[in-house]
């Protein structure tokens, strides 16, 4: 199996949940991670299994003007945020839009503010659907990663996404063996 985790992230929540989502993916075959841009339509064609996650702005995907925002959130005096290198660039919602028809197996991800999801959004259930709609089999439901107010990822969110990954590998492993 060879799975790519392709993510968008603001201040490294997200790139650290696909991280841990890759971890656990090894324990059944390759993971690679890479962000949107690099995850061209060669890199995506390769993938037995495509992950895609990024972070939950104004109740789905970022755009361009929430991205601004977090890029002034982290500008501001006193701030502890860190901005990470590609928030500058198109996100999750714009690589939807150009991501070739598929025919793999396909799982989304997205990180969140921990308050009810009727509150918040989640991006997640929003990327599932672009995934489907692209021709992709969806293995598992969406996922949701936490962060608290301060954008910081709640304590055992990467232990969960660690597992979280670890079940994806294991729904492929049959067709894996199955397909020798």
């Amino acid at each position: 199996m060879r799975a790519v985790v392709a993510y968008e992230s603001m201040y490294g929540n997200t790139r650290k949940v696909a991280d841990a989502i890759a971890k656990g993916l090894r324990e059944s075959g390759e993971a690679s991670v890479v962000s949107i841009p690099e995850a061209t339509a060669e890199v995506v064609a390769a993938a037995d299994l495509l992950v895609v996650g990024g972070p939950t702005h104004v109740h789905g995907l970022s755009r361009q003007s929430t991205r601004e925002a977090a890029v002034q959130a982290a500008d501001k005096e006193g701030s502890v945020l860190h901005l990470e290198p590609e928030v500058q660039g198109d996100g999750v919602r714009e690589w939807l839009v150009g991501l070739a028809p598929g025919s793999g197996r396909a799982a989304a991800f997205d990180t969140r503010i921990r308050i009810n999801p009727l509150l918040s959004g989640r991006a997640s259930k929003r990327i599932a659907r672009a995934l489907r709609r692209h021709g992709f089999e969806l293995i598992a439901p969406a996922e949701s990663f936490l962060v608290t107010n301060e954008s910081v990822l709640v304590e055992g969110e990467e232990d969960r996404a660690v597992e979280w990954g670890r079940s994806l590998g294991k729904v492929l492993a049959p067709v894996r063996v199955g397909g020798s």
